[in-house]
């Protein structure tokens, strides 16, 4: 049984966090012998742009790593439907993820791998070590990065029972989450990534006060003056598992908040998504943290912490959060073909 190289290996990486993304693909790809093409974000190519640079002052040949930057309905459809590229790797919207897939079933069938949306929950029961360290967990699940990362703690679960402590805790704890310029080390939230992005994030917070949920913290537009696209991280309360903002990826600081009753309905809710890329689990009982867990349809589970982990754990989703694994020795299954040869003697 023996691994090879795939041979042409093209990933399309995202702008929210986009040296990190493509050094989860080109590292792996490089070391199991591919050749690689990196299709960055129009909106952040300079990293990706300097990684090549620095690829060629390495001593990688030339050729062997290469970035094309571009629009993905030019340049990232042409790669997903090139004959010649065997692999491809993606990080995005699960919108995108689906029409990559077609486009690979029109043209040579390569192998396509997806790390698509999310709409994480983070499910907060009664008997949980640290009610304000859990709170602190979730302001910041929900607000690192301006909310757009793809296991962001969107969906908050809190147990009743706890529910009028947890709510003041969570407030408070948002608060230590402040936008302002990116280059300001007091900084805690930066702006989102353009105009079109506040829009919809915007637009996401008046469908949840239309649809009925409670709006108790943040909610606006800040730092107007400044000409950047600030948003205050937000909170709604009395959401329910049928609301927009609670099915759909905002990719914004908007967090939902919805009760529960019992470990059958969290898990319930937890699992009523499309999506299945990470989750949080809150709780003293180790017993309850582990059948939780098994329970969850999500590829990472965090207990006791939110967005836990290291290059050794694998990272990926479940349902239309995804397949494959990015980070660890997982990640080689993805860029390599199994053969399997018999030798009679």
């Amino acid at each position: 049984m023996t691994r090879e190289p795939s041979g042409v290996v093209a990933a399309i990486v995202p702008w929210n966090f986009p040296l990190i993304m493509a050094s989860w693909k080109f590292a792996p790809a490089l070391a199991a012998g591919n050749s690689f093409i990196l299709k960055p974000s129009e909106k952040s190519p300079l990293t990706a742009i300097r990684i090549a640079q620095l690829a060629l002052d390495a001593g990688i040949p030339k050729g062997v790593f290469n970035v094309l930057p571009g629009f993905g309905h030019t340049v990232g459809k042409a790669l997903a439907l090139h004959m010649d590229v065997d692999v491809l790797a993606f990080t995005g919207s699960t919108a995108i993820a689906k029409q990559l897939m077609i486009y690979a079933g029109q043209s040579n069938m390569k192998r396509v791998w997806l790390e698509a949306g999310g709409k994480s929950p983070n499910v907060v029961f009664a008997d949980a070590p640290d009610l304000r360290a859990a709170a602190q967990a979730a302001a910041g699940a929900i607000a690192f990065n301006q909310g757009e990362v793809c296991t962001a703690g969107s969906r908050l679960l809190v147990e009743r029972s706890i529910r009028e402590q947890f709510i003041p805790l969570l407030v408070e704890a948002l608060q230590a989450w402040k936008p302002g310029h990116a280059l300001d080390p007091a900084t805690t939230v930066g702006a989102v990534v353009d105009q079109r992005q506040l829009d919809n994030v915007l637009r996401y917070i008046s469908i949840g006060r239309e649809q009925g949920a409670e709006l108790i913290a943040g909610g606006q537009r800040t730092l107007e003056e400044t000409g950047g696209t600030y948003i205050e991280p937000t909170i709604f309360d009395g959401v329910t598992n049928a609301m927009t903002i609670a099915k759909e990826e905002i990719f914004g600081p908007v967090l939902s908040l919805i009760t529960f009753d019992t470990v059958e309905e969290a898990l319930q809710i937890a699992n009523d998504s499309i999506f299945g890329l990470a989750a949080g689990v809150w709780t003293s009982n180790l017993s309850k943290a582990h059948t939780f867990a098994r329970g969850l349809r999500a590829g990472s589970v965090w207990v006791n912490q939110y967005d836990g982990g290291d290059m050794t754990a694998p990272f990926g989703g479940f349902k239309q959060s995804g397949n494959g694994r990015d980070k660890s020795l997982h990640a080689f299954d993805k860029y390599t073909e199994l053969k399997a040869t018999w030798i009679k003697l």
